[in-house]
């Protein structure tokens, strides 16, 4: 399904520096379509939430119902795959016991052991007007440490505004924030919750949040793709 499109060892050096990595165009322009059209389906969703109603900002996402669409399934895997090596790398130089089995299947067992049996990849809908708070995608104690987002929109043409941002909360320091703009069909990876930083005396934990600025103008959609399931 998808040509050799990530440099994992590339990948690992991103996330290791910044707690980030921008992939860059990993879906062709029709998938993306394929994906945005499916928003419509409520048979392939398991709940809607409208962010306004629990003050997480303004829009609205969707979680996939099990199973999944064959696309997302196979990207959910395909990334899993290619980011474990980093996840358990950050497990130890972080002194964390967890280590992360080589096949999602695998890893979903677990999660599901730990009564974490919802899926969790989304589709996000903004508006003009819509954002996202800064927030952490954990759903309970099992969590794997990284995430992606897919951006199914074309910035400039169908919408206007709607940054990814990405906090970083440095212990006794000030948080740094940094902001990106994927294309259509562009994908970030980034730390769930924290990342290893390396100090003068070892490594330290730096925690991460992440949202979307306000929409100025159209629609964004983007397919998030979280590989823990939830309580």
């Amino acid at each position: 399904m998808f040509p050799d499109i990530c440099d994992w060892q590339k990948g690992r050096e991103a996330l290791s520096s910044n707690g980030y990595w921008e992939l860059g165009k990993i879906l062709p322009d029709d998938m993306c379509d394929q994906l945005a059209g499916t928003y419509d389906q409520e048979a392939l969703f398991r709940s809607r939430i409208v962010m306004s109603r629990y003050q997480f900002g303004s829009g609205e996402y969707q979680y996939f119902a099990y199973p999944l669409p064959g696309i997302v399934e196979k990207l959910r895997t395909h990334c899993y795959e290619g980011l474990q090596p980093v996840a358990n790398e950050w497990s130890a130089q972080l002194g964390q016991s967890e280590r992360y089995p080589a096949s999602l299947t695998d890893y979903l067992a677990l999660c599901h052991a730990a009564e974490q049996m919802r899926p969790t990849p989304l589709l996000l809908k903004y508006g003009a007007g819509d954002y996202n708070c800064l927030h952490q995608d954990l759903y309970g104690e099992e969590y794997f440490p990284i995430q992606m987002a897919i951006c199914l929109s074309e910035p400039g043409r169908d919408f206007d505004g709607g940054e990814f941002v990405l906090t970083h909360q440095r212990p006794r320091m000030q948080s740094v924030a940094t902001v990106l703009s994927p294309k259509k069909g562009e994908a970030i990876a980034f730390a769930v919750n924290t990342r290893p930083v390396k100090g003068a005396r070892g490594y330290y934990q730096v925690k991460m949040r992440h949202g979307v600025s306000p929409v100025k103008r159209g629609k964004r959609l983007v397919l998030g793709l979280i590989l823990h399931d939830a309580r």
